[in-house]
């Protein structure tokens, strides 16, 4: 990942607003994504330790090199036997009293050991402080993103061009995430999703060794990871003619699709822009049959904060970076859903994803 430094200072700088506004003395951050996004570490192992005047980073022997080159604004220091006792150290050092720590990551074994060894007088839940900084991405953030989505983008073009029957899921997989590396994905951003024929009325119908045969419905849902960014695509193609019920089924979601993008503005409430592509469907009499969230936010995690879903309260913000995936199911027949990322613009959406959404036939 290309740091650059003021980002990350800048970073700190409102971590550590949050920390007074809850009149925390230091915090704990273990969780990967964390870390990442407040020191620009990438490595596996590292536990940072912030205040309102130090910021360290704890880390083994593999990762000091990397660590003192890729977190300048830290503090590393290697530790050796217990990582306890070493955060104890460090928390004993820089006066840290109350201590945050994060409560959706940290298991209740974890918490047991904090509460035994840590010499700290109040163990204080963070309620996702460095996850609510990481919903509005920034340019450069934004910037590493729409790379992960070209790269997924070509990965789509190169599998139209080799896809054919006898081909199993999993080869169309393979092609897929071997193309992405080959254009310097780190790899894939999850386990791809491959779903012919019948099993495409599965929303997560992960790559099979079914052999994929003229007549089938292929959905096609990946994405890249790149460094460290994750991207996130659904298309449906058809691999000769389709019936007349998947055709219909496909121009129903792609108008639910096209009405919510528009939709996706600054101001909005996940769940309203939901309520606009649930509201296409449900008008065609489909509605039992879109049965997931329209979409979710992407970054460093496949999966977070802000959800387009029924249950979406969060209000739309400039620099949120979410997906739009409606989709119908039927099982028995297939299924279709169309996946773009779209970055919160203020009335003007801007579309990540370039693919075409034509239906195509091959």
């Amino acid at each position: 990942m290309e740091n650059n430094p003021s980002i990350f200072s800048g970073r700190l700088t409102k971590f550590r607003a949050k920390l007074r506004e809850k009149d925390i003395d230091g915090a704990l951050i273990t969780k990967r994504e964390n870390y990442i996004y407040l020191s620009g570490f990438i490595g596996t192992s590292a536990f940072l330790v912030i205040t309102q005047e130090a910021a360290v980073l704890i880390t083994d022997f593999r990762y000091v090199e990397q660590a003192s080159s890729q977190a300048p604004d830290y503090e590393v220091i290697k530790y050796q036997g217990s990582i306890l006792t070493a955060i104890n150290d460090v928390l004993k050092s820089k006066g840290v009293d109350r201590l945050g720590f994060e409560e959706s990551y940290t298991t209740y074994d974890k918490y047991k050991e904090y509460k035994a060894k840590l010499e700290v007088r109040e163990l204080n839940p963070l309620q996702g402080m460095a996850e609510n900084l990481r919903i509005i991405k920034d340019e450069q953030e934004i910037g590493i993103i729409k790379t992960a989505v070209k790269i997924a983008d070509g990965a789509f073009q190169h599998v139209l061009g080799v896809i054919r029957p006898g081909m199993t899921e999993s080869e169309v997989a393979a092609e897929l995430e071997y193309y992405m590396k080959k254009q310097g994905a780190k790899g894939a951003s999850f386990e791809t999703i491959v779903a012919s024929g019948e099993r495409a009325s599965m929303p997560h119908g992960v790559a099979s060794e079914k052999v994929i045969q003229t007549g089938d419905v292929i959905t096609l849902d990946y994405g890249a990871i790149y460094k460290e960014y994750c991207s996130d695509m659904t298309r449906t193609i058809f691999l000769g003619k389709p019936s007349e019920d998947l055709k219909k089924i496909y121009n129903i979601v792609l108008e639910a699709q096209q009405r919510a993008e528009e939709k996706a503005v600054a101001g909005l409430k996940g769940k309203e822009i939901d309520a606009v592509a649930r509201n296409v469907i449900a008008g065609h009499g489909y509605g039992d049959y879109f049965g997931h969230g329209l979409g979710h936010g992407v970054g460093l995690e496949i999966h977070e904060e802000p959800r387009l879903s029924m249950m979406g309260d969060l209000v739309m913000e400039d620099g949120m970076v979410v997906t739009v995936e409606p989709g119908i199911y039927v099982n028995g027949l297939g299924g279709v859903r169309i996946e773009d990322m779209v970055v919160i613009h203020g009335d003007q959406p801007m579309i990540l994803t370039q693919s075409t959404k034509e239906m195509i036939i091959i």
